[in-house]
């Protein structure tokens, strides 16, 4: 072998392991690039009501990942949650919930998540709840003096809300816009105050003498405090649909019913006829029932697929049920 072959081939040789350390640097680099856009991800606000994840998300825009744990028509009473869906909760940045005892089967998963570490916040809690209390014709609720965890059914404490939770995204979740998250905020408040100037013109063709509500269950205090109306009684005499009336409550509601000359009765769209029937049975056929969208948003295109649209469609659908139009 002539000594400018040996050389070439040492020269081969020695090159053959620079290749391989850059060979392996590249995949090294590669494989921490990818971990850190793995580990970029953005940020995620778990919400446990689908209103409360539609008024969210029209704050947070297109800042942070909103997901919404109960599905459309379900009741925020008894829904529940999945394995994969109680584990996206503690790891979450930010967990909003309604609290004052609504999510009756999500609170411990909400507490546990808390316990964890993330950060919670219960909106009703912190915009001025007001308590159930005896209806102004009936006899006392089974809640009398709790916290109403309904205050969605007024405009102005979601308002409220929707700069408490703005401040609670600004704080908490890292990544977002500050300005972005207020200027979102500001302008669903614009729309807000809108809605509740519309609210207060359509409420305006409803007699004094006709601003009596008897509905499934007590879901619109909040609405009657803020409108003037009056709280005649409910099929269940409870803040939450998993009560069971008997028939003395029943009873009481006729009657009440008999003495304010009530013969319109509001209830939640997903168990109308179940309520008609039981009504009529009592009150001799002589009763209208009208559906309303009280406690959760539609499917899209479903009517109330948004809280300003489910509560435009309330509002119209209680108007035209108290003037008989």
């Amino acid at each position: 072998m002539s000594r400018s072959a040996a050389t070439r081939r040492v020269r081969v040789s020695a090159a053959r392991p620079r290749h391989l350390i850059v060979g392996l640097l590249a995949l090294v680099m590669a494989s921490a690039a990818s971990a850190c856009t793995t580990g970029d991800e953005r940020p995620d606000i778990v919400v446990t009501t689908n209103i409360l994840g539609d008024i969210t998300r029209q704050i947070v825009g297109d800042e942070a990942d909103v997901t919404v744990l109960m599905k459309p028509n379900a009741d925020p009473h008894s829904f529940g949650l999945s394995a994969v869906q109680a584990a996206e909760l503690e790891r979450a940045d930010l967990v909003i919930h309604n609290g004052l005892g609504l999510e009756e089967n999500v609170a411990r998963h909400v507490d546990a998540a808390r316990e964890s570490g993330v950060a919670t916040f219960a909106v009703g809690d912190a915009i001025d709840p007001l308590v159930f209390r005896t209806s102004d014709d009936g006899g006392p609720g089974e809640e009398e003096g709790q916290p109403d965890p309904h205050f969605w059914t007024d405009p102005d404490r979601v308002r409220k809300a929707t700069g408490l939770i703005a401040d609670q995204v600004i704080e908490h979740v890292d990544g977002v816009d500050d300005s972005a998250i207020r200027a979102h905020a500001d302008r669903y408040g614009d729309e807000l105050a809108d809605l509740t100037a519309w609210m207060e013109k359509s409420f305006d063709r409803v007699p004094e003498d006709r601003r009596a509500l008897v509905t499934n269950h007590h879901v619109f205090g909040y609405l009657a405090d803020r409108f003037g109306f009056r709280v005649i009684g409910a099929v269940l005499p409870s803040g939450t649909t998993l009560a069971s009336p008997s028939s003395s409550d029943l009873r009481s509601l006729t009657e009440a019913m008999e003495g304010a000359g009530v013969r319109t009765v509001f209830a939640d769209s997903s168990q109308p006829s179940r309520l008609a029937e039981v009504l009529r049975t009592e009150l001799g056929g002589r009763v209208r029932v009208v559906e309303l969208y009280s406690e959760s948003l539609t499917a899209e295109g479903e009517g109330a697929d948004t809280y300003l649209r489910m509560m435009r469609a309330n509002t119209t659908a209680m108007a035209d049920g108290l003037t008989g139009g």
